[in-house]
């Protein structure tokens, strides 16, 4: 009985939440993860395996917060150092948190920024890392079809945080290599009338600075024209600011915070929030810490309310706090990490250039944004998905297309380098090396193939009248046009 119902569509078991695709798992970005799962690098057991440059993690110090454990036994209360405190850490449940726990948080938050910024532990609140803490931030701000507007390229995660169990919308506007990919004020306003146009209420702007995919930060000038925007229209803003620790070279970061507080009185506090996490800054995924700060007195009692559903266990909370109380580890730390994200970034991008690839200019995240529009045959996404395909299947590299990040311009990739070691990166650089060189060689044999082809082309429309016509054919001036070195690999 009841299957016929199911199959009439008359009883429906699950929910529309359980049974679409909101949550975005079926795109490119996440299918690369699939084919590092399914055949995953090891240097020794499987040498031949897909390496995961997909996945944006900070891996280049883990020796220095392993260090700091070995020598503070007592900040985890599973030590015999800090036995004595279990009970009381083991008990508490406010959903306020910790307060060592908030301040720490907020004076990390400041170094991290180069201490411009000044955030009051009382705006904190604790969420299941930065992806708990983007969907509240959409269950504070929006209803049910109403949207916000977003730059492309932008990270897949977004459409998963912000949307799938909110039903907000984001709406894309897009931005283009000729500016290196920044926001310009036309494009927003434009990206706005026609949402109005379409009867759509935008609700605000989200924005991620520093940028993933880019690696680029927004200048002060930018930050400051969004600021405006939003306080012109009345709507919010919300950026993302889970990369700012991870600046390695000028320009400094600027953080919303800062445009907020260098002109008090001018802009509408209550529209500006900031959501983070220690996902990025301090390699630290797995603990699932993510904040939400806002300058809206009802935002912060909302989502405070809200984190019950997904609160910071107090265990990791009592473990931060003592880390992040730690003034001498944390500078060191940010700065040690730093430098040794510049480093990795140098090398891997010198790696790139010897082989004629390059990479938008960046100063910030764990990835470089790859240019490989010059091994497409046509700009296209189709094209892009071929190429990529390629590289993840043949070359065996995890890399993400910029069609799943929503870029307008085919043939750019994301590739993360802080997630391997030093010898993994080489075997990566490696493999691109080789790929290079016989795409090289597909070129210049499409090259000749299209050079003959044309000449018997001419020499099919011209008289038979002699040897001067054989001279046309083999001129150097006839026009050729190259053609991709992978439409064989492609099929």
């Amino acid at each position: 009985m009841f299957m016929g119902m199911r199959q009439t569509g008359e009883f429906e078991l699950l929910s529309r939440i359980a049974t679409n695709d909101g949550h975005g798992e079926n795109c490119s970005y996440f299918d690369g993860w699939k084919a590092y799962d399914s055949d995953p690098f090891h240097p020794k057991h499987n040498p031949k395996g897909v390496i995961q440059m997909g996945l944006a993690e900070n891996q280049l110090c883990f020796d220095l917060i392993e260090d700091w454990l070995k020598r503070n036994p007592e900040a985890s209360i599973c030590t015999r150092e800090g036995i004595s405190q279990f009970r009381d850490i083991g008990n508490f449940q406010d959903y306020h948190g910790l307060s060592s726990f908030r301040r720490a948080i907020a004076r990390f938050m400041e170094k991290a920024r180069g201490g411009r910024a000044r955030f009051d532990p009382d705006r904190v609140v604790m969420s299941g890392g930065a992806t708990g803490a983007q969907e509240t931030m959409a269950f504070c701000l929006a209803n049910p079809g109403e949207a916000f507007l977003i730059p492309t390229p932008y990270y897949p995660g977004f459409d998963r945080d912000f949307r799938w169990r909110t039903g907000v919308e984001l709406l894309p506007f897009d931005c283009y290599s000729s500016n290196k990919f920044k926001i310009t004020q036309s494009a927003l306003e434009s990206a706005y009338q026609e949402a109005v146009k379409n009867n759509v209420r935008v609700k605000g702007v989200l924005v991620a600075n520093p940028s993933n995919p880019l690696g680029t930060t927004m200048d002060r000038e930018t930050l400051r024209s969004l600021v405006s925007f939003v306080n012109d229209k009345n709507i919010h803003l919300v950026v993302d600011e889970i990369f700012s620790g991870t600046v390695f070279d000028s320009p400094d970061f600027v953080s919303v915070a800062e445009i907020v507080e260098d002109e008090p009185g001018r802009f509408n506090r209550d529209l500006i929030h900031v959501v983070y996490s220690l996902s990025k800054d301090l390699g630290l995924p797995g603990f699932r810490v993510g904040v939400i700060y806002s300058f809206n007195d009802a935002v912060v009692r909302c989502a405070r309310r809200m984190s019950s559903f997904g609160l910071v266990s107090t265990q990791t909370q009592h473990l931060l706090a003592a880390m992040l109380g730690d003034e001498e580890f944390t500078s060191k730390y940010l700065a040690e990490s730093r430098r040794r994200l510049s480093e990795r970034r140098r090398t891997f991008e010198a790696g790139l250039r010897e082989v004629g690839v390059r990479s938008l200019d960046s100063n910030a995240g764990l990835f470089c944004w790859m240019d490989l529009r010059h091994l497409l045959e046509a700009k296209t996404v189709e094209e892009e998905l071929k190429l990529w395909r390629i590289i993840v299947h043949e070359v065996k590299l995890n890399i993400s297309p910029g069609a799943s990040f929503h870029c307008s311009e085919s043939g750019w990739f994301r590739v993360c380098f802080a997630n391997m070691d030093k010898e993994t990166m080489d075997t990566a650089l490696g493999r691109i090396r080789a790929f290079m060189a016989r795409a090289e060689r597909h070129r210049a044999t499409n090259e000749k193939k299209k050079k003959w082809a044309a000449a018997a082309a001419l020499r099919l429309s011209l008289p038979r009248n002699g040897r001067r016509y054989d001279d046309i054919l083999i001129s150097p001036h006839l026009a050729m046009s190259p053609h991709s070195p992978l439409v064989r690999a492609a099929t």
